[in-house]
């Protein structure tokens, strides 16, 4: 008679430890889905700033990274790229009662992009909360420009005068124009006073010759009138 009260009470504790391990598990399930390992879950809050949402660095502009979703409609963000000098330090997602904050390089989030499946906690009904905005901190490095270096001096060739000899016709041009001479005056006496060469001919009897022929025609005219006169 004392066996079976023992077997109906070896079977409820067993039938309570069951039912124990089942709960664990739906809590664990539960708790699991709730929430995303990579991030840290705040709840019952909202945030709209880096010092809000007590993350270190300042807003970085949509402009500078590259996504997918993140809108209203959306229940993730995927973010796979980032420009160039930019350091993300904390990426905030909001929706539901809370916001999820994602740290890169801590809790499995790689250090650098892509940063997919980003999403905000689940809400009240354990559903996941559709995104109600989002915002990424972190630091902006300007890259400095290069220093530009001094243009180098341009370099100026001297013509040098040509080797060769100049030709026959450039000393032609060259040379001087020749100027005549004035003719050499004769003078009265027919010497060679002038400026003509002296060759050894003399010619003064010349005009002594001629002289004595005019005398001589002279006087043979004035005979004739003579002797029309005596006629």
């Amino acid at each position: 008679m004392q066996t079976k009260p023992r077997r109906r009470f070896r079977s409820a504790v067993t039938v309570v430890a069951l039912a124990a391990v089942a709960l664990v598990g739906t809590a664990g399930t539960a708790l699991a889905t709730r929430s995303d390992d990579r991030a840290t879950q705040v709840v019952g809050s909202n945030a709209t700033t880096c010092e809000g949402a007590k993350v270190p660095g300042k807003l970085i502009p949509a402009s500078d990274l590259t996504f997918t979703g993140g809108t209203e409609k959306d229940l993730y963000l995927d973010i796979t790229a980032v420009a160039k000098g930019v350091t993300v330090t904390a990426i905030v997602v909001k929706g539901g009662h809370g916001y999820n904050v994602y740290v890169p390089g801590e809790k499995g989030l790689p250090e650098n992009p892509p940063w997919t499946q980003l999403r905000s906690p689940l809400n009240k009904g354990d559903q996941q909360a559709q995104i109600s905005h989002w915002f990424v901190c972190g630091e902006k490095k300007t890259p400095t420009s290069e220093p530009t270096k001094p243009g180098e001096p341009t370099k100026t060739t001297t013509a040098k005068p040509p080797t060769t000899a100049p030709t026959s016709s450039d000393k032609t041009s060259e040379a001087p124009s020749s100027t005549t001479a004035p003719a050499p005056v004769v003078d009265g006496n027919g010497g060679n006073g002038g400026g003509l060469a002296d060759t050894g001919f003399d010619n003064a009897w010349l005009l002594w010759a001629g002289g004595l022929l005019v005398l001589a025609g002279a006087g043979v005219l004035v005979l004739l009138r003579l002797r029309r006169k005596a006629d």
